[in-house]
């Protein structure tokens, strides 16, 4: 709601914890600022070690999920930030309807811009008015998708 999409309070909050304890190494997980450069460079000027901006799902499914975001400008956001000189982390959840063939899609998608961290996890619902699992995903779906992300010889999972 905010016109800089609060990226001046994520900006000014990481330079005080820098300030304060120089030493701390700080992630911070940002919004995607609707994708506007100036607010997400704020982020970058600050240089936190890591910036997260999770993606949550696969493309298909982004609309239903994260209703005011978009799948393109969240891989636009962590290309922007890696541009930036950041180290990049998001994450997909699993078990919200999504097709083995889509999440491969979506992690190519992020080596393509460049994300250094990827986490994968099942969904959970956290409230009756959310979105309810579809299914349980088995732990050898995890390892196999863990499995494939070394043939991308680029994340850390």
């Amino acid at each position: 709601e905010l016109p800089d999409g609060g990226s001046i309070i994520w900006s000014n909050t990481i330079k005080a914890i820098k300030a304060l304890t120089p030493d701390t190494t700080l992630e911070t997980l940002i919004p995607d600022f609707r994708g506007i450069k100036e607010q997400i460079e704020r982020i970058i000027e600050a240089a936190p070690e890591v910036v997260s901006h999770n993606m949550e799902t696969v493309e298909r499914n982004t609309k239903r999920v994260r209703v005011q975001a978009k799948y393109r400008r969240s891989l636009e956001v962590l290309e922007t930030l890696k541009k930036g000189g950041m180290r990049t982390k998001t994450g997909i959840m699993l078990g919200i309807g999504e097709e083995k063939d889509e999440v491969i899609q979506t992690m190519k998608d992020l080596v393509g811009v460049g994300c250094d961290v990827l986490t994968i996890g099942q969904y959970l619902q956290p409230t009756k008015k959310h979105l309810p699992v579809q299914r349980f995903v088995h732990p050898d779906e995890f390892k196999e998708l863990k499995e494939f992300k070394f043939s991308l010889s680029h994340f850390i999972i």
